[in-house]
């Protein structure tokens, strides 16, 4: 009864076009925002910001990306961990290597130094698609690899391709605490989300997934598909190359190459997959299962009294995850994004029949 719309009339072509249309929508988020900004800095502890809640921040903003690249445009990526490390060791180059340079800009010039070798290794979706795509994507992934571990200029000439940044400051405050480091990521995340909810409903957005469901046709009434599948990669890099500086940066602080193998590139697509193709939300369901499934495996049977070890955790944790991709790819393929829309629809007509 609570969630109805009834007597909420649009006067405007602006108050149509709202992100949230129904007011309860918006006073749900501004109570989220509310209680993330303001009640959980003062009262979660230490272990929950460094564990699950930066984590969490951080893989929803490449999560995001990746989304946008996948789910909107229907271009599969399996380089998702290449364009991450990118982010990571451009920004790193510009921190150590410019003197002054801000936190932030550094942070931002690795999402654009992302951007470029997206839309480079995003020409071959021009003239392939499907599982050839993802191979050339995949290519991606074992160049930067590569580069990144025989190329010793990239690392500072460290022999390992091992990197440290410290001491950040942003504005001249010191982002040294779990709580700034949260606070700094969640206003990344706040920010790029928003944009990216504008930029799927803008023209863009509507090309993309022209494309997405059937590139000859959106070809014939006048959609460039150059123009779509590159801005795709192009905004999707730049997104995820953000996304891969503040892992680095913020969570990880000192980083190799092997933080951004191929694994985070799968990790990446299975919360898409799960959250929901073509879902801003659902990158943040995907972002959160994953992350707190596999604390859940190594508590919950401690707290059940039943022993279990740390390697028979980590293969049910991927049996689950294979068994969940699976259930969702034929129950459900828009992940739990459209579980929790459907729940939506029945609260809106709750308690009548439908």
């Amino acid at each position: 009864m609570l969630y109805r719309e009834n007597g909420q009339f649009k006067v405007s072509y602006r108050a149509d076009q709202q992100i949230f249309p129904i007011l309860q929508d918006r006073i749900a988020i501004g109570l989220l925002l509310a209680v993330a900004f303001i009640v959980v800095p003062g009262l979660a502890p230490e272990y929950l910001f460094r564990a699950i809640l930066i984590p969490f921040l951080i893989l929803s903003l490449a999560a995001l990306g990746l989304n946008i690249l996948v789910g909107y445009c229907g271009q599969i990526s399996l380089g998702t961990g290449a364009f991450m490390a990118v982010g990571a060791y451009a920004a790193y180059n510009f921190q150590v290597r410019i003197e002054g340079m801000p936190l932030i800009a550094s942070l931002l010039m690795g999402g654009v130094c992302a951007t470029g070798v997206g839309v480079l290794f995003g020409i071959p979706s021009l003239r392939i698609k499907g599982l050839y795509l993802a191979v050339a994507t995949l290519a991606a992934q074992f160049f930067v690899d590569w580069a990144f571990l025989r190329i010793r200029w990239f690392t500072n000439d460290s022999a390992s391709g091992s990197v440290n940044v410290s001491g950040l400051q942003v504005f001249g405050q010191p982002i040294d605490t779990p709580v700034q480091k949260y606070l700094f990521c969640l206003a990344f995340v706040v920010v790029f989300a928003l944009l990216a909810k504008n930029l799927v409903r803008s023209t863009i957005g509507r090309e993309w997934m022209a494309i997405r469901d059937m590139d000859v046709a959106a070809a014939v009434i006048g959609i460039r598909p150059v123009y779509a599948k590159l801005t795709a990669f192009a905004v999707s890099s730049f997104i995820v190359g953000v996304a891969g500086a503040l892992w680095g940066f913020v969570h990880l602080g000192s980083w190799e190459p092997a933080a951004f193998s191929i694994d985070r590139s799968f990790q990446l697509l299975f919360m898409v997959i799960i959250g929901g193709l073509g879902s801003i939300m659902g990158s943040f369901f995907g972002a959160a299962f994953i992350v707190v499934l596999p604390i859940a495996l190594n508590q919950v049977p401690a707290w059940l009294g039943i022993p279990m070890s740390t390697a028979t955790a980590s293969h049910l944790e991927f049996m689950i995850f294979g068994a969940l991709i699976v259930f969702f790819l034929i129950v459900e393929p828009h992940g739990l994004a459209r579980l929790w829309s459907t729940a939506k629809e029945k609260l809106r007509l709750w308690p009548f029949p439908h």
